[in-house]
Parts: structure tokens; sequence; C-alpha cells
């Protein structure tokens, strides 16, 4: 879920004004916009909170049949969580959104079909939005990739759960341990996206996607999306937990993560990625 390598982000005057999250609904199609560009739509709590709010909201409304969810800007979907917020000790989650998991998304289940518009480089927590969503266009510029261990972290939010079942156990593997990025035409070969389309469309293609499947019988589609993700609603039309095969999976990731968190070298990845500088690993 970590941000990705690189210059960290900066944040202006005018996008702490501006929301996180941006919403708009067309005709049946709600889509969402991370808002942060100028911090490469990092997570942070206001937008975890934001997404998470929408996700609610979609699945509430009768009227909204399909969600597309993309990034502002033209340089990323989303950089996974800020790690400047996190080297200052901010939390990602506001109190009372920690069961919806990273970004308000990933263990956040809704019977809207959701779709993923990667605009452009989806990296760490990006790449776990996607692997969340239940279909993806991407941009043919987009880049999708777990740099989490070049940061001295885990891919906590879903990454080392979803990437080994969507895509093949060795490619996974391979962009998990080494932290090296995919291109999109890679991503589409292996299925991690459905299409890729030139930059600039992909909101477009998107849309007409979720009106393909906005124009269906809606009830059929969120029956459908129920069973073939293995989630069931009850009585009170309330979404159970996580699939029964991802429990012990899920169990496992919550125990690795809070064990690396309190490591020297877990501090030192933030640090030194806020610092402008190569971290230096001390394996403790």
């Amino acid at each position: 879920m970590t941000e990705s390598p690189g210059e960290p982000p900066t944040q202006s005057s005018t996008e702490t004004a501006a929301p996180a999250v941006l919403t708009e609904l067309r005709g049946h199609v709600l889509v969402v916009t991370l808002n942060r560009p100028d911090a490469r739509n990092a997570v942070n709590a206001e937008l975890t909170q934001g997404l998470g709010d929408a996700l609610e909201r979609a699945d509430r409304d009768t009227d909204i049949r399909v969600v597309v969810l993309t990034g502002a800007g033209d340089k990323s979907f989303c950089a996974g969580a800020d790690l400047k917020a996190i080297s200052r000790g901010e939390a990602l989650s506001p109190p009372g959104t920690e069961e919806w998991g990273f970004a308000g998304f990933v263990n956040h289940p809704i019977s809207k079909p959701v779709i993923a518009a990667v605009n452009a480089t989806a990296l760490g927590g990006g790449t776990e939005l996607v692997l969340a969503s239940d279909l993806a266009v991407a941009a043919e510029s987009a880049k999708f990739g777990l740099p989490e261990v070049r940061r001295g972290l885990i891919a906590a939010a879903g990454g080392l759960i979803r990437l080994p079942v969507q895509l093949p156990r060795k490619v996974a593997m391979q962009m998990i341990v080494t932290g090296e990025p995919i291109d999109a035409d890679t991503a589409l070969r292996w299925g991690l996206v459905n299409e890729v389309v030139p930059d600039g469309q992909v909101l477009d293609a998107a849309l007409d996607l979720a009106q393909v499947i906005a124009a269906n019988a809606p009830l059929a589609v969120q029956a459908s999306k129920r069973v073939a993700s293995g989630r069931y609603a009850g009585a009170d039309g309330d979404l159970p937990p996580e699939l029964p095969h991802e429990r012990d999976a899920w169990r496992a990731n919550d125990d690795e993560i809070i064990a690396l968190m309190s490591t020297e070298d877990a501090i030192e990845g933030p640090t030194a990625f806020a610092e402008k500088r190569e971290p230096v690993w001390r394996a403790k």
C-alpha cells in the first residue's frame, strides 16, 4: 500500500482547500475521482473518508448502478499511502472507517460493480485499488507494481493476497519481491486489466463499459456480482466479511504488518523517502 518511489509529493494550498475525493453522477454511473494530484493522489485520512463515503452512497442509492474510480491529473492514478503523512505519525483511516480497509476501499465490498479507470501510474496502494475493483481500464502509459519492499514495508492492503490469485503466481511473485512495475500491455496480457486505451481516453472507455453494465437489469447485475465474488447479502442487506478462503490470509497479512511496523527498517523507509535519500537497511 506504500507510495511509489521517486520525488516525494508536495501539497499546494489549492490542493489543501479542494476535496480529496470528487463525485459526479453521470446517468446511472457514479464517477469517483481521487483528487490530490499534487500528491499523486496518495492516500491520507481525508481521501479514505471521502472514498469510503462514496462507496456507501453508491450502495444505498438505487439509481446508481456502476461506480467508476479514477485519479485527477495525468501523472498518477494513485501512488499508494501518503508516506509523508505516515512519517508525521498521521493515521490514514479516520476513526470508524477501519473496517473499510486501505483508502476506505480494499475491504469495503458493495453490490454495485466498480471499474478502475487507471489514468496513469498505479503503484503500491494504487495497484491494490485495482486488485479490489471488479474491472479495470488502463491508459497505455499506466504502470502497475508493488514497490513496498523498497521502502521496508509489505503490500498489506491486499496486494500479497490478491495479486497471486489474479495473475500467474510466478509473475505475481516477481512483482512482489523485486518491487519492479509492469506496463499496461503486460497487465493486459496477464489479465490484470480488461482493456488498454490511448492516454486521455481512459475515463471515456470506462464510462462506455459502465453504460453497457448499466443497461442490464440492476438487481440481476448486483446478485451476479455477489455470487461471483463469493459475497452474499444477508437478511439485513449487509455484506459479510472477506471470502472464507481469504480470512486466514488476511489474518497472516495483519500479523506480518503489525510485526514489521515495529522494526527499524519500517521507520527508515518512509523517513528516507521524506528526506529524499536512499534508505539504509539494517534488517532489524
